[in-house]
């Protein structure tokens, strides 16, 4: 430990964010960097103790003390080696991981947690500007291929770990750049996306094979892939949105959010979309449903957008704005969060059921809700309207943002013939092999939707599954 004494001389200072009146008219990072010494100062608060909570609370075990003293000591190249142990994309978690590892930190109990996220961060953007990242290609093959399904968090850590042990690795995705939806779903604001594109360069340089534009199941068929490859690996996410089956859903204006955000992360890139297709919130009252990041990501886009006013209701009760009893520390307690995009302007209301989505002319204007509470039954919680508090919300825009069901099952897993789980998402048993010889999967197509950080865990963890089975000297 580089000052047993950190924690208590230097206070936890947050990067921030950009002043308001200047980020809404843009979509670069909203969040600032400290300077050099004042980062590592804030490294130094880190306690190095005997019990590590932060790494137990970390999907990816992150080795938080070591990495976290070598950075107060100034020793920037050793600490990115200890941070790229375990985690193949920190400069992705640095940005956009809610920090599990924070509520885990000792410092929690009683004062306010280290900041690893953003001393993540740090460690890895020093990392590239002194050049320390650099490709690592493997010395020889094995003569194995190995095809990965899907190029977000799970797939790119998946095919990033079998591609530096040797296998020849293709990685297929059907969208035109790789990334999945840390490209197509997160805003720029959050993460730009030439944090990807660096990486993916990083990928190309070390003999990584990319394929995009490609369609597996469709462009090339499940039959080919099992043909072609030693093993596959189907990372392609949970896309099957949750819908909301109420009167007036087909009205213009209703949008699932992904496709809200999709749109726009195109639109900033530079695509162009036709005037006939485009979604935009300019001077209109938007309304988004659900109370989670991918809500606050459209709260962010429609103030950047122009909007008139913008609303976020969540069917589930407020979250506390402490820890309740049954989630004491160390555990990932569910909190009120509120994000830059909610401070940037937004009305936000828990308790609210969508009873209806009301027209004219063919298009939404409003939307018909009632209060609920929630009640325990049995130990399950059960939800009741209340009675006499129906309201209207003005609406020219509507953004379903309530998760997703489960993976897309029409195509390559239907065609694949993998068994799926209870909850609609592929079976997988604890090495991520699924229910086909040499097929497996990670990430959340398996688990469903969750977070990049988890999904790198999973991505990892599967690629170590298939390096075994392809190691196998019987096969």
């Amino acid at each position: 430990m580089g000052d047993p004494l950190g924690f208590i001389k230097v206070k936890r200072k947050d990067s921030g964010y950009r002043p308001m009146e200047e980020r809404v008219c843009d979509y670069r990072e909203v969040e600032k960097q400290l300077p050099e010494d004042e980062r590592r100062l804030q490294a130094s608060r880190c306690m190095e103790c005997g019990v590590p909570f932060c790494h137990w609370g970390c999907p990816v075990s992150n080795i938080m003390p070591e990495w976290q003293d070598l950075m107060y000591r100034g020793r920037w190249r050793e600490a990115y080696e200890v941070l790229q142990e375990t985690n193949n994309f920190p400069e992705f978690t640095g940005r956009v991981c809610p920090a599990p590892c924070e509520y885990s930190c000792v410092l929690a109990i009683n004062d306010e947690a280290v900041t690893i996220r953003q001393n993540e961060l740090a460690v890895i953007e020093k990392a590239f500007s002194e050049g320390y990242v650099k490709p690592k290609t493997p010395a020889s093959r094995t003569g194995k291929k190995v095809a990965v399904i899907g190029s977000g968090p799970a797939g790119l850590a998946c095919a990033d770990l079998l591609n530096k042990w040797g296998h020849t690795v293709t990685l297929f995705e059907a969208e035109d750049a790789v990334g999945g939806y840390l490209r197509f779903g997160i805003p720029d604001f959050k993460l730009d996306k030439s944090v990807i594109n660096r990486r993916v360069t990083l990928l190309l340089q070390e003999g990584l094979i990319v394929k995009t534009g490609v369609r597996a199941g469709t462009d090339i068929s499940a039959k080919q892939l099992m043909k072609d490859y030693d093993a596959l690996c189907i990372t392609i996410g949970a896309r099957h949105p949750r819908d909301l089956a109420v009167e007036g859903r087909t009205l213009k204006g209703v949008h699932f959010a992904m496709e809200y955000l999709d749109q726009q992360n195109r639109i900033v890139r530079g695509d162009r979309i036709p005037d006939e297709k485009i979604i935009n919130a300019y001077n209109r009252n938007v309304v988004v449903i659900g109370g989670g990041d991918t809500g606050s990501d459209c709260v962010g886009s429609a103030n950047r957008q122009g909007a008139h006013g913008v609303v976020q209701i969540e069917l589930l009760a407020k979250p506390p704005a402490e820890r309740a009893e049954h989630e004491p520390w160390p555990l990932w307690p569910k909190l009120l969060k509120t994000s830059s995009s909610h401070e940037e302007g937004c009305d936000r209301m828990w308790g609210v059921r969508t009873m209806r989505f009301n027209g004219s002319g063919g298009a939404v204007s409003g939307i018909s809700c009632v209060m609920v509470q929630w009640e325990k039954f049995k130990g399950q919680p059960v939800m009741k309207d209340v009675p006499g508090s129906e309201f209207e919300l003005d609406a020219e825009l509507v953004l379903l943002a309530m998760g997703f069901e489960h993976v897309e099952q029409k195509g390559l897993v239907e065609d694949l013939g993998l068994a799926l789980n209870g909850r609609g998402n592929v079976s997988a048993d604890d090495r991520k092999m699924t229910s086909v010889e040499k097929v497996f999967s990670a990430g959340d197509s398996v688990a469903g939707a969750s977070l990049v950080v988890k999904a790198i865990n999973d991505g990892r963890l599967a690629a170590r599954s298939i390096h075994e089975y392809l190691s196998d000297a019987s096969r």
